[in-house]
């Protein structure tokens, strides 16, 4: 699995965040830190962190069956 977020189109709303803590957190109020290949332990987190998001900024690219 792998993500990718456009930090130009992220707003902070920290919704990925609380849905994915391991896979996302927050820098300060607005800047957003997040691992690039996340473990597929937290792959339904990911996926609802990336539905969740306000603006649509996270992409979850995926191999194989979900």
């Amino acid at each position: 699995m792998r993500v990718v977020v456009d930090l130009a189109r992220c707003q902070g709303y920290a919704q990925c965040a609380f849905l994915a803590p391991d896979a996302f957190r927050m820098q300060g109020e607005e800047a957003l830190a997040f691992h690039s290949s996340p473990d597929d332990a937290q792959r339904d987190q990911v996926l609802r962190a990336a539905a969740a998001c306000p603006v649509q900024a996270i992409l979850v690219e995926t191999s194989g069956p979900s």
